[in-house]
């Protein structure tokens, strides 16, 4: 990494609260996100819901990225972050510097397989300054920005664009968020294909306590317990519509010799395919041999694989920090170190004090933004 985009990642959550304002207004109506703060805004600009330049396009813009290398999402004047960015990349494309705004405002190291954000283009011609031209089709823009995208870092990529009308407002159109956690079990060291992608838990999970936990916490709650310091919400009762724990495989995902071997007389698919013996899991067929080593000569220089869970989260909207604090919960449940009855406790007591150290950003990931189109 060269030496102009380095930035501190080591980030705590009292530091991240303290860079947030307080002083922004709110909009009443609106939730909280898990890292950010749902229902504020940044300037009055922002409470305009309906733009006065009629020749101004607002395009939905849907985009992916890997969190590692950003100071999160929101913009910061001397931080690398993801709306900067991409900020960036559409000034170039259209030659006039744009303001974007997110759905959801992730932290540092927190990583997206869809945000969404707004943007208002209005389309003036190059060769003729001060000619407004038709908008541009929304594929024009998708592979114009990914093309300045690109040539930069390329961490961030823009994966679907659709016009909408000038008061669509990405955050507060927003119908239902889901989030993804991944831990990976196993006490051998992490791939470094899989550094800052979750997080590694050396111990083993019980797969069915963590379920059971989860039971207990969807629903309508007060989640006070597991509200981070600095979320400025005004409530703290949040309606979870799902939360469960799952194993897969874990990724990146590349079938063995004896896979490979039988894989023609299984129509290809690897977890079907072993002749060896195999430990059955919710979902995943994992070779014996694999996790446990093996004296054949076959598995010299072969990596054990971790058991990979994934933790989905469901809501229309967060409280600050309230997945990462949730999953520290639920991976205490699976080591054994908590019971369902003391997850119970904790969300009675309604204080962050009694839940355990969250979850650390390395393995969030913002799934999905839902929205009903007209």
């Amino acid at each position: 990494m060269s030496d102009n985009l380095k930035h501190p990642l080591d980030i705590t959550a009292s530091q991240e609260s303290l860079e947030r304002n307080p002083k922004v207004a709110r909009i009443e109506g609106f939730s909280d996100d898990e890292e950010e703060e749902e229902g504020l805004v940044e300037s009055e600009s922002e409470l305009s819901m309906n733009p006065g330049n009629p020749r101004l396009q607002r395009y939905l813009v849907a985009i992916e990225y890997i969190g590692t290398r950003f100071s999160g999402s929101q913009q910061q004047p001397t931080y690398r972050t993801v709306v900067g960015v991409l900020q960036e990349a559409f000034h170039k494309f259209i030659g006039q510097p744009v303001k974007i705004l997110c759905s959801s405002r992730t932290d540092a190291g927190v990583h997206a397989l869809s945000n969404v954000c707004h943007v208002d283009v209005e389309r003036i011609s190059k060769r003729k300054p001060g000619e407004v031209l038709p908008p541009h089709e929304p594929d024009v823009v998708q592979k114009a920005v990914n093309h300045f995208l690109q040539k930069k870092e390329g961490d961030v990529m823009v994966i679907d664009v659709r016009c909408v009308p000038r008061n669509y407002h990405a955050r507060y159109k927003a119908r239902e968020r889901t989030y993804f956690y991944r831990m990976l079990s196993g006490s051998d060291p992490l791939s470094i294909l899989e550094k800052d992608r979750c997080w590694h838990v050396p111990e083993e999970l019980n797969l069915r306590s963590m379920q059971e936990a989860c039971k207990g916490l969807v629903g309508t709650h007060d989640f006070s317990s597991f509200r981070a310091a600095g979320c400025q919400a005004k409530s703290p009762v949040r309606s979870l519509d799902e939360l469960n724990v799952t194993e897969v495989p874990s990724t990146p995902y590349f079938p063995s010799i004896t896979e490979r071997a039988w894989s023609n007389l299984n129509n290809g698919d690897p977890l079907a395919c072993s002749g060896q013996p195999k430990t059955e899991t919710v979902g995943v067929a994992t070779n014996v041999e694999e996790v446990n080593g093996s004296t054949d000569g076959d598995s010299f220089g072969a990596r054990r694989r971790h058991r990979c869970y994934v933790v989905t989260a469901r809501s229309r909207g967060f409280l600050y920090h309230q997945v990462r604090l949730l999953v520290g919960v639920l991976k205490c449940v699976g080591t054994g170190e908590l019971t369902v009855a003391d997850v119970e406790r904790i969300l009675e007591e309604k204080t962050v004090a009694a839940t355990k150290p969250m979850a650390p950003a390395s393995g969030l990931y913002l799934a999905r933004v839902k929205y009903e189109f007209p």
